[in-house]
Order: C-alpha cells, then sequence, then structure tokens
C-alpha cells in the first residue's frame, strides 16, 4: 500500500458499516449528547456575567438637599390621613455587590415609621428613609 492509497481511505470507504449483533444501536439522541459543549467551570459564565454587571454608586446629600427632604417629611406627616400621591426617587443597595441602582416609585403614602426609618407605600412598598434621594407631591 503506497502512501496515497493510506491517506484518501480508498481501502475501506466502499466496505459496508459495521452493525453489531450483539448490542443495540445507540439511540440518536444519546449519540448527539456526546457530542454536546462540555463546561468544565460549572456556574463560571454567572460569575461573569455577574462581574460585568454595572452597579451605581450612591450619592450623599449636601445639607441643603436633606434639609429639603426632612421638611417635605415634615409636611407628609401632617397629611398621612389623607394618603397623598407622592413620587419618590431613592438608592437601592445591591445585594451580590458594591454599590446598586437608583429607582423611582409613584403612588400613595400609607405611613411613616419613624422606628423602622421606613416609607410604606398603600401598595405595600417599603422604601428605606436613608436612601431617599427626592420627594416630589
Amino acid at each position: 500500500m503506497n502512501n496515497k492509497e493510506s491517506e484518501d481511505y480508498s481501502d475501506i470507504i466502499h466496505l459496508p458499516h459495521h452493525v453489531s449483533h450483539n448490542h443495540p444501536q445507540m439511540a440518536m439522541m444519546a449519540r448527539a449528547a456526546q457530542f454536546a459543549p462540555f463546561s468544565a467551570l460549572t456556574g463560571f459564565n454567572s460569575v461573569i456575567h455577574e462581574t460585568a454587571r454595572l452597579t451605581d454608586h450612591e450619592i450623599i446629600l449636601e445639607d441643603d438637599a436633606n434639609y429639603r427632604l426632612n421638611t417635605v417629611l415634615s409636611t407628609l406627616m401632617e397629611r398621612l390621613e389623607e394618603h397623598p400621591t407622592i413620587s419618590v426617587s431613592y438608592f437601592m443597595p445591591d445585594e451580590q455587590k458594591s454599590g446598586g441602582k437608583y429607582a423611582s416609585v409613584t403612588g400613595q403614602l400609607k405611613r411613616i415609621n419613624d422606628f423602622e426609618q421606613v416609607m410604606i407605600m398603600v401598595d405595600g412598598t417599603t422604601i428605606p428613609l436613608a436612601h431617599v434621594m427626592d420627594i416630589q407631591y
């Protein structure tokens, strides 16, 4: 046999495909599973996506903004029985990494819990007062 014949498989290309008489033929799905991608580092993709996810840093309010916010909160405390409709912008700390994101909620204010330092909306949304950036009513 010369080198050319062994490279193009001409000596075996026309032979019939072997079928075992002792073992059943493997199902196509099982055969395909053998060639499925293999992930040696399970969970690595989710770690990469989490690392790439961007978060914002919380802005610390200046004294005049804090004063304005406290004035608005005092006014709202006097009007709680009316359940005033307000829009609150606040910072939500991220549970997985440093930073977080800013959110806005519009709804009716149910109450302000001084002990827990939270605003509670009629729909049940709870907003920590320490993270409130702005309130419009």
